[in-house]
């Protein structure tokens, strides 16, 4: 809102100063019959009072006419300077340096991850996003909640993830993850039908409040949907049924590249060699003490604990376990 005052203003003093130059031109011209260049000159000396001479002698119609524009330009160049000042006084003028700044750093970007929304949800997503030195733009409505994460060296955008040209901003076209963890469901499903108009090959994973929304999300394009209450309840219920399962579960740590006890590892990353081999010719077990625990197929169904057989196909991912020293080692090799 500030900003926008401060834009109004420096907008104004840009249009009047515009305004009483070109009075003067014209007046000169129309009412002298200067030619422009004199016309231009007699009004440039007489605003920023030099005052150099005049190019004709003057009669009693061009004083009145000059001691106007005199008058008149001492008002408008006092508040352009004002405008300015304060302008410049406020931050604003340095605020829109970094914000350019920024823009053109998220217009490097390829491939990153935008979250829209920190919240409760969106500042977890970012927690782990960073912890896996992922490229991340974050979206944020509130000004404040936006300089504190430009302050922290969070890329960020300052406006509403529901509007075209916020997410084009935040890079959509070259994204390759949308997070959405807006408050409002409406405003998640408007996000992703946007998000995936304006590229349909972004994985988009929306939050989710009530039930009843989940369906529609999933209609509208996102490829997960994410209910946090729900999740929460099942998981405080499953420490009743099964707390040693959970608790164990827990300890699975994917914090980051040095915490992480789960690994995926694509089969396109592995070397051609392995390419249509069996998880036992990969021999994972013996090179770094890793187990294989999943299998997805390129076709993205599921296999838990597969077989040794299974081939590896190319688009497939393993799920590795293991502890933090044997993931290192599996990230060193492969």
């Amino acid at each position: 809102m500030i900003n926008t005052v401060f834009k109004s203003r420096l907008y104004k003093a840009i249009t009047y100063s515009v305004l009483i130059v070109s009075i003067g031109v014209l007046g000169y011209m129309l009412f002298f019959e200067y030619s422009f260049i004199d016309a231009l000159y007699m009004t440039i000396i007489t605003i920023s009072t030099i005052g150099f001479g005049e190019v004709h002698p003057f009669g009693t119609g061009e004083k009145l006419f000059t001691i106007g524009l005199i008058i008149s330009s001492l008002f408008i160049f006092g508040y352009a300077v004002s405008s300015f000042s304060e302008y410049l006084i406020s931050g604003q003028f340095f605020h829109q340096l970094k914000v350019k700044k920024v823009q053109k750093q998220i217009e490097q970007l390829e491939g990153h991850t935008i979250v829209c929304g920190y919240g409760r949800n969106g500042k977890q997503a970012i927690s782990k996003l960073k912890n896996y030195k992922k490229q991340i733009v974050v979206v944020e409505k509130f000004e404040g909640i936006a300089r504190q994460l430009d302050e922290k060296g969070v890329l960020t955008i300052q406006g509403d993830a529901t509007l075209d040209e916020t997410l084009l901003r935040a890079g959509i076209m070259s994204a390759k993850n949308l997070i959405i963890a807006l408050p409002s469901d409406a405003d998640n499903l408007f996000v992703v039908l946007t998000a995936k108009q304006l590229n349909k090959d972004c994985k988009i994973i929306s939050r989710a409040s009530k039930e009843t929304s989940y369906s529609k999300l999933k209609i509208a394009g996102a490829d997960n949907v994410i209910m946090p209450d729900k999740l929460g309840g099942s998981h405080m219920a499953s420490l009743v049924v099964t707390p040693d399962v959970i608790e164990f579960v827990d300890r699975l740590t994917i914090e980051g590249e040095t915490t992480a006890n789960l690994e995926e590892v694509a089969i396109n990353g592995l070397p051609e060699k392995y390419i249509d081999k069996t998880i036992l010719d990969l021999d994972l077990r013996r090179k770094t003490g890793c187990t294989v625990i999943g299998y997805r197929t390129p076709d993205k169904d599921y296999i838990i604990n597969p077989e040794a057989s299974v081939k590896l196909e190319a688009g497939g991912n393993l799920i590795v376990l293991g502890r933090p020293e044997q993931i290192e080692t599996l990230r060193r090799i492969f």
